[in-house]
Formats: structure tokens, sequence, C-alpha cells
């Protein structure tokens, strides 16, 4: 063989192994950059999980028990709309919230809910739902005995 061919021989060789050594450099990169973000994306899901138990663990009872309702709201929805066809929309004050006992005749304790229907400042329901013993909110349990506590009503009137 000829001086040059193996000169040529040997530095295409010589890139080959570079350019191989350079591709396995950038896999181990890529692999190190894609496990950086698990890392990071895992902390940061920790983070916020810590952040939300901290937040949870400072909330007052009735905080706690008004936040569950709000995670429940479309049951309570569904509650209103099944009272009549003409409820179209339901609007829920928040604001309104109360908490009660069952007065004379019962010794339990409800959280009291006061709303709109179909955006008419005007009208009114309320619905009661009664809290356990420990003063939970099991929705899965209480939404049986979840019940609007008056006539649905627009301007006073009970609608049908």
């Amino acid at each position: 063989m000829k001086k040059s061919t193996k000169i040529t021989l040997i530095s295409l060789t010589t890139l080959a192994i570079l350019a191989g050594i350079g591709g396995s450099l950038m896999v181990a990169n890529d692999f190190n950059s894609r496990f950086e973000a698990f890392v990071k994306a895992k902390r940061d899901q920790e983070a916020k999980e810590a952040e939300k138990k901290k937040q949870e663990d400072k909330m007052t009872t009735k905080e706690k028990q008004l936040a569950y309702v709000k995670e429940h709201q479309q049951e309570i929805v569904k509650l209103i709309k099944s009272q009549s066809s003409k409820v179209e929309s339901v609007q829920i004050d928040w604001d309104e919230t109360k908490w009660s006992d069952g007065g004379l005749t019962k010794s339990e304790y409800y959280i009291n809910l006061y709303g709109h229907i179909n955006d008419i400042e005007d009208s009114g329901w309320v619905v009661d739902i009664p809290l356990n013993d420990d003063n939970s909110v099991n929705m899965s349990v209480n939404m049986d005995e979840m019940y609007v506590a008056n006539s649905i009503d627009i301007g006073g009137e009970p609608i049908e």
C-alpha cells in the first residue's frame, strides 16, 4: 500500500473514532440533561405538595370544610338543577356560607350554602349539608343527606 493511502486510512479511522467518541459524549450529555430535568420536576412537585400541606395545616376547620365542599360544587349544582326544569344555571354565593346547628329538634350541625339561579340576582336557594360528628364533611355519604332547605324562588315566589 502506498504511504498516502495508509495516511488517508489512518486519518479516516481517527476521524471515525473521534466522531464515535463525540457522539457518545452527546448521548451521555443528553441523558444527563434529561435526568436533571426529571429530578428538577420531581423536586418542584414535592415542593408544591409540601406547600399545599403547609397551607392546609394553617386552615381552620371551617376553611377546610368549605374547601372540601367547593371541590364538590358540581353535586350542589346538580341538586339545584334537579329541583326544576326552569333552572338553567346555578350560582353559589360562597361568601354567604354559614354554619348552623339543627336547632331544638336536631343535634346536628350544617353548612348552609346560598345562591341564585339563571343569573337572576332576585332569585334564591339554600342547601344544607350535614356535618359528621368529627366536623368533617364526607360528601360521598352526606351528599345523599344534602337537601334544599327552602323552595327555589324568584322575587320571593317559588318556582315550579
